[in-house]
């Protein structure tokens, strides 16, 4: 698995799954107030580039960021290390848990069922 993100890098993150490709100038214009220093934002960026999340693309004189890790792929990811850890590599564990404290009822279970079986 990739490295975690930190709080910050996930709200970063987001906005990328979000919203695409961008500079860190476009970056800033959808982080809400109160926004953090752009080089605040610049150094977060890079360490996101550097765990494999982001990709940069020279552009001029500067970079845009282009995202490199799906968020499909990073919640699949993240769900699968807490199965492995908490579960024993077991999904049936995990999804009788739902069952027993009655986060999922029957119908769900029955539409999860239906989806497994189309495939």
């Amino acid at each position: 698995m990739k490295q975690k993100l930190t709080e910050k890098e996930e709200r970063l993150m987001n906005i990328f799954w979000a919203h695409g490709s961008m500079f860190i100038r476009d970056l800033m214009a959808y982080i809400p107030d109160p926004k953090p220093h752009y080089n605040t934002v610049a150094t977060l960026v890079k360490f996101l580039e550097e765990k494999d999340f982001l990709k940069r693309e020279p552009m001029a004189n500067s970079f845009r960021y282009k995202v490199k890790t799906t968020e499909r792929q990073y919640r699949g990811d993240t769900v699968s290390e807490v199965v492995a850890r908490y579960y024993n590599n077991s999904y049936l564990s995990l999804v009788s848990q739902f069952v027993e404290e009655d986060k999922m009822d029957i119908r769900q279970l029955k539409d999860l069922i239906a989806k497994i079986e189309k495939k």
